[in-house]
């Protein structure tokens, strides 16, 4: 428990956003920090999210962790591609359905 507080705090997040984080979504305790959660955190900081973005959009749908890193990359390349990306909530895009995404955005 202790290290994943600590990564969500390192990330920037304030108590209060790391508890309401793991409320929401406490399947986050169980991944691994090496294996899953870093590199996802690290893949939204290559589409030029900036670390105050990470947090808001972890904070607010942490569920945004448990996706696989293929949909979370391909929903947002294909955002990217169209000038959306920087326009749509990271959370919505992601628990939407795969066919819903692909008839507003593709």
């Amino acid at each position: 428990l202790k290290p994943k507080v600590r990564w969500l705090k390192g990330l920037g997040m304030d108590d209060s956003q790391v508890a309401q984080t793991i409320v929401k979504f406490p399947p986050l305790m169980s991944y691994s920090l090496e294996n899953n959660l870093e590199p996802k955190v690290e893949s939204l900081r290559t589409y030029d999210f900036t670390d105050d973005q990470v947090v808001r959009a972890l904070a607010s749908c942490p569920a945004i962790l448990g996706y696989s890193s293929r949909r979370l990359e391909r929903r947002i390349s294909v955002l990217q591609a169209s000038g959306l990306l920087m326009n749509q909530s990271l959370g919505s895009i992601m628990v939407i359905t795969d066919s819903k995404f692909a008839s507003r955005f593709e």
